[in-house]
């Protein structure tokens, strides 16, 4: 089989059967199967697939154990050799799975490949992501974007053809089975967050590559599937921690002081607008509140947020 597509569902009944009819509806001439793994939904989500799209595998679990412990059920029964991940929150254009597909068939040395992915309007998403590093945790990123092209490519710059990246944004990938057995599957340890990002990183390591292939096209509709509130930056955070700590573990210590100092500097700025504009402007408000939430969410030692 060539492709085996895997979408992990908590709560999102309606985006993920859209995301499924795109699946249908834009995949031609590629033998593939769709794994659902369902995390505990409450909200009839297994039982709408089962009966509008009854050739749909569908894995039942009782509780939300994340996206990498979720996906990995599904890799582990998988029969394609290549997986594509998809977030519910996607829906695929005509022929971007073929595009993906046919550049990973013709370059055995690439491991994962991704997508342009879309705004609702058509603009495009930053779609490729860059390893945590000094530089990008204490500055923003997109000015490091701007300022250096060639270092962080991103959204700001109009590709033609596939470039080398050092990892992708995970709401559509492309991964070779046998870059999985090489390196393991997704370290459960991540919840939500940063699991691409480690998985790449292995792989990196390992000598595979990855690439961007700007032609594959996916609309995302962006946090619909984790939500927009102080809960998911949470999960961020203690994911961002996770992933510090196991591959800069000599460092760790530095970064995470780069992480803190940069929240005050954010919280700070943001008091300083609520005050100037006394507070009229609703988005700073909004702002400051988060970073607040986060800087205590920090003091009391990160504890992990209830998601479940």
């Amino acid at each position: 089989m060539d492709i085996s597509v895997v979408v992990v569902n908590w709560n999102t009944r309606q985006l993920l059967l859209a995301c499924l009819t795109s699946v249908y509806e834009t995949i031609d001439g590629l033998d593939f199967e769709i794994w659902v793994v369902d995390n505990g939904s409450q909200d009839g989500s297994a039982e709408a697939v089962q009966s509008q799209l009854p050739a749909v595998n569908i894995i039942k679990n009782t509780e939300n154990l994340g996206f990498a412990a979720a996906n990995n059920q599904a890799f582990q029964r998988m029969k394609g050799r290549y997986a594509v991940l998809l977030n519910t929150d996607t829906v695929l254009t005509e022929g971007a799975i073929r595009e993906l597909y046919v550049f990973i068939e013709a370059h055995p040395e690439v491991a994962m490949a991704c997508g342009q992915l879309l705004n609702s309007d058509g603009s495009k998403q930053n779609s490729i992501a860059n390893f945590p590093s000094f530089g990008s945790l204490l500055c923003n990123e997109s000015c490091l974007r701007l300022l250096f092209p060639k270092r962080y490519p991103s959204k700001y710059e109009n590709y033609v053809d596939p470039i080398p990246v050092e990892s992708c944004v995970g709401a559509c990938l492309m991964v070779r089975k046998t870059a999985m057995e090489a390196v393991g599957l997704l370290d459960e340890r991540y919840f939500f967050f940063f699991e691409e990002t480690d998985w790449a990183k292995s792989m990196k390591d390992a000598g595979w590559q990855i690439f961007f292939v700007p032609s594959a096209r996916i609309f995302h509709f962006q946090g619909q599937t984790v939500g927009h509130d102080v809960r998911s930056r949470f999960l961020f955070y203690r994911s961002r921690y996770m992933y510090l700590k196991k591959w800069h573990r000599r460092s760790y210590v530095i970064l995470c002081m780069a992480i803190f100092l940069r929240l005050l500097a954010n919280a700070f700025l943001n008091l300083i607008g609520v005050v100037g504009t006394l507070g009229l402007h609703a988005g700073t408000k909004k702002r400051l509140d988060m970073y607040a939430r986060l800087i205590a969410w920090h003091v009391k030692g990160c504890p992990e947020p209830s998601v479940r």
